[in-house]
């Protein structure tokens, strides 16, 4: 078999074995059972965030077998920036280490070639097996042939004028010229085989980051600044295929028939292009996205005349710096965070089916003789040895029952065999200390794995390569912890504030209600349903009375009290919480608080002896529960009202005396004033009285 026929071989068992997508979440299913709980895990977002090796998880909630792949570390390279593949399968890396040019082949990995640049930013094939490279910062290409590749210093073939940066290389077939995408002055060169360098089309962008060269002879190039895709026709004449309104056109594929996919970034406020010689940024290159600092990427497909754009992708976690297309023309790209590689299909299922333990995925190949992912950071040189198969195994996020948890059922549904395990143990990141994996079952069976609070789970696809797992189920039971009531309120407590502040002075008091609203917190760690009782007493009695209806279940944590039909007076309140509601009897668990100084009081205070006689107003108001809470005064007819102290200073008695001298506020002569006075819980009384003066 020849390598175009192994590499056809491969693209068929890909589409056999990654089939449909899926996406990601986890989440904790209440469950029917009294107390019993289930992880459920069934879509992109559940199944991603633990390890997986060879599997490939898509969009619509599926888990397959995904790309097994060997490794090849180059220990001298820290990034990886382009790759061209031979015909021989020779693979091609160009690096930021020293400028070097590696080749692997044969699962072997040498220096080809020594450029003395900073990088090696761009590779393409030209005709006759030629090799080009482009470098930063000198704007230099080197044209090199298979019988160079012997790990020599080489000399550069042309150096641009007035460049810097040689970002992206493609080779016109039918004219005979190669074209490269630079900066800092954003000009596409275009350059004969004789080495002549002549503009091509002079952007008023920074950089143009991309080229690619379609079928029919048109020249595509994408820009760093304004994130534009442009379609150059012919010399100085371009039009805007479309503006992404992002930072970057970083990558641009064109399938046989012409499609164009083209992968286009925001950084966050960075260009993403390369960092300078002391890595903190050159001219007017900023430095790219750091882990902690990924962008965020989308791929485009376009019809091979440029129009009928079409969103494929849109990542708002990470951008994407690699894009390659397979024998089918299925795009695949890859990710400058976390070293992933996600395809897509015509339905827009997304597929992640490359999850490396690098920081980013620097080149890819899906269609030559020899498939491959290469990554950076460190760099590592990925060859595919086809579907997952026995060697796909994926294993789950660290899954948290809050509290130590008893396992039940371990049930999954999808197609073919399965092998599934589990582990628990007490610390949130697995270590020495968690259970040894449990033996594998390949039907739904009780969990073996001992109590803990965390559980992993695993499935390989060690016996059937074509497994697809939809739906995985972990039911579980957790310690009955007891539910406390931290706190209980009665109304809205304006006067307690906890020693944190002083009360505001002089606000009116709260409006009358035979209502009175009633509030509590709870720390309820296992998160079962509560059930609440609501209890009061006179104060100094020790019979408390029911406060709700016979069989009524509360389960909020507020309450309504009706008190119009109660004597006045001062109260205790308590709430009780059980949670009968979640558990057997035997597991019940209980608790109660209870707060006093609670007043029902639905009566107006009384005003009596009340005089205004030689500039002075006198009275006394009583309360029957008190404490009296405010005394007033208004001229009859106004709107002003005037606030009057009792006579020993301070509002804190059920009977309170009052004498000011209000000859400053109200006329001489005879003339009425109205005067109103408030108990503390909104009741209040108005009397008027005219002066004698």
């Amino acid at each position: 078999m020849n390598s175009r026929q192994k590499t056809q071989t491969l693209v068929t068992l890909l589409a056999s074995a990654l089939g449909a997508a899926s996406v990601l979440t986890s989440f904790v299913e209440p469950a029917s059972a009294v107390g019993t709980r289930f992880f459920v895990l069934n879509d992109e977002g559940s199944f991603d965030g633990g390890d997986l090796s060879d599997v490939a998880i898509a969009s619509d909630g599926t888990v397959r077998a995904g790309l097994a792949l060997a490794n090849a570390p180059i220990a001298d390279a820290t990034s990886v920036w382009a790759s061209v593949t031979l015909s021989d399968g020779t693979v091609l890396l160009g690096t930021g280490t020293g400028g070097r040019i590696y080749k692997v082949k044969n699962g072997q990995v040498s220096i080809a070639a020594e450029t003395g640049a900073m990088a090696v930013s761009a590779l393409t094939l030209g005709p006759g097996g030629a090799i080009y490279a482009g470098t930063f910062p000198d704007g230099q290409i080197f044209k090199l042939t298979a019988g160079e590749l012997d790990g020599s210093k080489k000399k550069p073939w042309v150096t641009l004028d007035k460049t810097e940066d040689v970002w992206a290389l493609a080779y016109d077939s039918k004219k005979n010229a190669l074209f490269a995408a630079t900066g800092p002055d954003g000009k596409l060169f275009r350059i004969s085989d004789a080495g002549k360098a002549d503009v091509f089309f002079d952007s008023e962008e920074g950089h143009l980051v991309s080229v690619a060269v379609a079928p029919d002879g048109a020249v595509y190039t994408g820009s760093n600044g304004k994130g534009l895709l442009l379609r150059v026709d012919a010399p100085g004449r371009a039009r805007v295929i479309h503006d992404f309104d992002s930072d970057d056109v970083k990558a641009i594929a064109i399938a046989k028939d012409g499609t164009l996919y083209v992968v286009a970034n925001e950084y966050k406020g960075m260009s993403g292009l390369r960092p300078n010689r002391s890595g903190s940024g050159l001219g007017t290159s900023p430095t790219p996205p750091t882990p902690s600092q990924p962008g965020k990427g989308q791929l485009w497909r376009f019809s091979s005349d440029g129009s009928n754009a079409e969103q494929m992708i849109d990542d708002g976690k990470t951008h994407f710096v690699s894009l390659a297309l397979d024998a089918n023309g299925v795009p695949f790209v890859g990710t400058g965070h976390e070293g992933r590689v996600y395809s897509v299909d015509d339905n827009h299922v997304v597929r992640l089916v490359v999850d490396t333990d690098e920081r980013q995925v620097g080149a890819l190949d899906l269609s030559g003789p020899q498939p491959f992912v290469a990554t950076g950071d460190p760099v590592v040189f990925h060859a595919i040895k086809g579907p997952g198969g026995a060697d796909a195994i994926w294993t789950s996020k660290v899954l948290d029952a809050g509290l130590r948890a008893s396992w039940g059922m371990l049930s999954w549904t999808g197609e073919g065999t399965l092998e599934i395990q589990t582990r628990s143990g007490n610390t949130d990141k697995p270590d020495d200390t968690w259970s040894a994996w449990s033996g594998a079952i390949q039907k739904p069976g009780k969990v073996q794995s001992p109590p803990a609070r965390f559980i992993q789970v695993r499935a390989q696809w060690g016996k059937d390569a074509q497994a697809v797992l939809r739906e995985l189920k972990v039911a579980f039971v957790t310690d009955n912890a007891r539910a406390l009531v931290t706190e209980l309120k009665a109304g809205d407590s304006k006067a307690s504030t906890g020693g944190k502040s002083v009360p505001e002075s002089g606000s009116a008091p709260d409006k009358p209600s035979t209502s009175l609203n009633l509030s509590w917190k709870v720390d309820n760690p296992d998160n079962d349903k509560l059930r609440y009782r609501l209890f009061y007493q006179r104060e100094g009695d020790k019979v408390w009375f029911d406060m709700l209806e016979p069989n009524e279940e509360l389960t909020k944590t507020s309450y309504s009290w009706d008190t119009s039909g109660m004597p006045e007076g001062r109260y205790r309140v308590r709430v009780d919480a059980s949670d009968e509601l979640a558990n057997p009897p035997d597991r019940v668990t209980k608790h109660r608080h209870e707060i006093g100084g609670v007043i029902v009081d639905n009566t107006a205070p009384v005003l009596s002896k009340l005089t205004l006689s030689g500039g002075r107003l006198g009275g006394s108001v009583e309360d029957r529960v008190g404490p009296i809470a405010r005394i007033e005064f208004a001229l009859v007819g106004k709107k002003s009202w005037f606030p009057v102290f009792p006579s020993d200073g301070i509002f804190d008695e059920a009977t309170e005396g009052f004498s000011v001298d209000v000859s400053s506020l109200v006329p001489s002569g005879p003339h009425p004033v109205v005067v109103r006075a408030y108990d503390e819980a909104g009741n209040h009384v108005e009397r008027t009285v005219t002066s004698g003066r």
